[in-house]
């Protein structure tokens, strides 16, 4: 799709744009002169090493009046430090869709963006790169990798590692489809950690300047759009920064019957790829690199690992304590739940829901069926999964039961439930009434 352009204030000329080119606004920016400063800022950050490549930056945010979003222009304009030795460039409104807007009235209710770009270019597409190298996508991933023996020197020495038992002190647990995002700064958490991942793949991204680290475990469900929410959650807690660079770590999948670890790695690296900022992978053990035979069958050798914040490190881990919370999130990724972030980095709180999902069908007849069954049904790896797999299902599948309808039984006010952690380092609810 190629959207139009409705230019706002005195903007010479305007190129046209790629839809994926804007950046969804954290939901914690001002919505007025805040857009435009937290746009100024990203553009500082980006001349600092686009000058000679060129540069884009949009800032998503929702209806706005004419005359608000003509203020914005304005104050960009004049605040932008390009001079005449570094490209023109163009400020105008993104719109989704070929629509006009009529002269004093609100924006329609599609998301808009304020976008900075280069003069009669078109976005630029920043790679994913190894050692300053831009990786070719083009070959097959194992022929990629092999072309770096660095990278298969640090998925050896991960594989190597004992798994560390990490308690609940200081952890942030992130289930399937969900991502939580944290900087050293951070007073609660110390660790993000994840594990249960057979064909699914644990992805850590990190910005060095500011030390922003995200942690999230993805199963292939919507990729492109997964990537793009965890790199909007690390850079909206680096826009201070001009410093540093984003690293990024996958770590995950085997070579199973169905390839579907191997489908995965795929659309993380063309994912990673297709990003408007330069991303340097660090780590890459996935699939074949992360993958044993025993008796024919195929099993990963790492299923989860973690991040400590403070210093970076990224180890093989297991978490005995998967809450708060196991049974209901789990029942959120079993009904059909898209990628979430579950935690907020400025208050230090994690939050849980709302969700709502309908009666899960044939409920009891999952009961019923013998571990087997369970194995062969609900899951995409069989002969890979934990030992406690089924137990896990059978709990959830008891969980959905029990509460059919969330929005009555969990979720009365359709507001989160939150969690802060302890003066023991041990997640404890927050009580609305006291909020």
């Amino acid at each position: 799709m190629q959207p139009c352009w409705s230019a706002v204030g005195p903007v010479p000329e305007v190129a046209a744009a790629s839809s994926a080119a804007a950046l969804a606004l954290p939901h914690n920016v001002p919505r007025s002169a805040g857009v435009a400063r937290f746009a100024l800022r990203e553009a500082r950050m980006l001349l600092a090493g686009w000058r000679s490549r060129g540069l884009t930056c949009a800032s998503v945010f929702p209806a706005l009046s004419c005359s608000r979003v003509r203020r914005l222009v304005h104050q960009a304009r004049a605040r932008l430090p390009l001079s005449s030795s570094q490209p023109g460039f163009s400020i105008g409104l993104h719109l989704p869709e070929t629509l006009a807007i009529p002269a004093q009235r609100s924006l329609p209710s599609q998301r808009a963006a304020l976008v900075l770009q280069p003069r009669g270019g078109r976005f630029p597409r920043m790679p994913l790169l190894v050692n300053g190298e831009r990786i070719d996508l083009a070959r097959p991933a194992g022929d990629v990798i092999h072309s770096y023996p660095h990278l298969e020197e640090k998925a050896r020495v991960l594989r190597g590692q004992p798994a560390q038992i990490v308690g609940p002190k200081g952890l942030l647990y992130i289930q399937q489809r969900e991502f939580a995002v944290t900087t050293p700064k951070d007073a609660s958490v110390s660790i993000l950690g994840s594990d249960d991942a057979t064909t699914c793949h644990l992805v850590v991204l990190r910005h060095t300047g500011s030390g922003a680290t995200c942690l999230t475990h993805c199963d292939g469900s919507d990729t492109q759009a997964e990537v793009s929410l965890i790199m909007n959650a690390v850079k909206s807690l680096s826009d201070d920064t001009e410093c540093g660079r984003l690293e990024v770590h996958l770590v995950g999948g085997f070579k199973d019957d169905r390839q579907l670890s191997q489908k995965l790695t795929n659309q993380l690296l063309r994912a990673f790829d297709l990003l408007q900022d330069d991303v340097h992978l660090v780590t890459f053990c996935v699939t074949e690199l992360n993958d044993r035979e025993e008796k024919d069958n195929h099993f990963p050798i790492i299923y989860g690992i973690a991040v400590n914040v403070k210093t970076a490190e990224i180890f093989h881990a297991t978490f005995p304590d998967r809450g708060p919370d196991e049974d209901l999130r789990s029942a959120c990724i079993l009904t059909g739940a898209t990628m979430t972030n579950i935690y907020d980095a400025k208050t230090e709180q994690l939050h849980i829901g709302p969700f709502f999902w309908m009666p899960f069908p044939h409920v009891d007849f999952w009961l019923e069926q013998d571990d087997k069954q369970i194995l062969q049904n609900l899951s995409t790896s069989p002969l890979a999964e934990p030992p406690h797999f089924v137990s896990h299902i059978r709990s959830t599948l008891m969980f959905l039961k029990e509460h059919p309808f969330p929005d009555l039984s969990l979720f009365p006010n359709r507001k989160p439930r939150l969690y802060k952690k302890s003066e023991d380092g041990l997640w404890e609810r927050i009580c609305l009434e006291t909020m």
